[in-house]
């Protein structure tokens, strides 16, 4: 009996094991990098049309001589080069002095802000690490403010502000009796803490929120540990929480200045489009310039500005915060 066995198909000379499955792997790689790019792409193509497409129209427009008279067809504005620019910055003229006093009214306010928001925030942060009846219902309450929609929570604080009628001064004069008379909160010098007050208040529970966040990923075995050291709570916020803290507090407190500084919501509702010159802020200054005076050359001339100088100061306060953490790395 005979056998036969069936003939060896001969490997093709030159082709190598796998040769034949290599394009196929690289076009499964190019799927797979491409498709988080291809998700990617509707808010890419969003943030270009609501964004950036506007900012580059601003740009253009600071350099034209944009007044009320041009504003229907824009692209026949004379065309003022730098003009605006140097009317802004003129510090001697009343343009740029005006501006100069809203860029130093709005650092103020922003360093005071800011500072309050982090420290209030940071505290309850801590506060709330403790475990008691009603923590969940407490952190709830914190974060009511956060959670409002701007325009109801600030136009419920102008009622509360109002000279007659108000809350703050019923409590302040008629309950009491800390002032002498009933105080103007919306006008004057106090707006500035009226509006302080304001961005304290709806801004604190977001650093509450973010600290809150950072401190579950610091082991209680650090704090027992130095409990049993000796150490006091002082010191455990000191030696452990604070050092612990330092790459979520300088992501916080940059996006807190951004938005602090940018702010023009809270403004705009408590003060309406004329703020008092005690509270004004360069986000409504710049709206005054364009919206009121109809010079909207001018006015896109100081938001460019604006623009540049919050990415110097970011760009700033990164580098000096990678530098601190590669020395506190070493």
């Amino acid at each position: 009996m005979t056998t036969t066995t069936a003939p060896t198909k001969e490997p093709v000379r030159g082709a190598t094991p796998g040769a034949a499955r290599e394009p196929r792997r690289r076009t499964g790689r190019i799927r797979r990098i491409g498709l988080p790019y291809l998700l990617l792409l509707p808010a890419l193509l969003l943030e270009l049309l609501v964004h950036l497409i506007p900012m580059v129209i601003g740009v253009v427009m600071s350099f034209k001589e944009l007044t009320q008279i041009y504003i229907s067809n824009w692209n026949t504005a004379p065309w003022a080069g730098f003009g605006n620019y140097k009317l802004s910055v003129d510090f001697d003229a009343p343009v740029g002095e005006a501006l100069l006093h809203s860029f130093y009214v709005t650092v103020a306010f922003t360093l005071l802000s800011v500072g309050l928001c982090w420290l209030i925030g940071t505290a309850a942060a801590i506060f709330m690490q403790e475990t008691f009846a009603g923590r969940g219902l407490l952190r709830a309450l914190f974060l009511i403010p956060y959670a409002l929609p701007v325009y109801a929570a600030v136009i419920t604080w102008v009622f509360m502000f109002q000279h007659d009628n108000g809350l703050v001064n019923h409590v302040l004069h008629d309950q009491l009796h800390l002032t002498d008379k009933r105080s103007f909160w919306l006008i004057g010098d106090n707006s500035f803490y009226a509006l302080l007050t304001v961005s304290v208040w709806k801004g604190w529970p977001f650093a509450f929120l973010i600290v809150m966040a950072g401190l579950q990923n610091i082991p209680k075995e650090l704090y027992e540990a130095a409990a049993l050291d000796g150490a006091g709570m002082l010191q455990q916020i000191r030696r452990i929480t604070l050092p612990s803290l330092r790459a979520v507090n300088q992501v916080l407190i940059l996006v807190l200045f951004l938005w602090t500084f940018n702010d023009f919501n809270t403004p705009y509702v408590l003060f309406g489009k004329a703020a008092p010159e005690s509270a004004d802020l360069i986000s409504v200054h710049i709206y005054q310039a364009s919206f009121v005076t109809w010079n909207f050359g001018t006015g896109s001339a100081m938001s460019v500005l604006l623009l540049l100088f919050l990415l110097v100061v970011t760009g700033v306060y990164l580098v000096l915060t990678s530098r601190g953490r590669r020395t506190s790395d070493v």
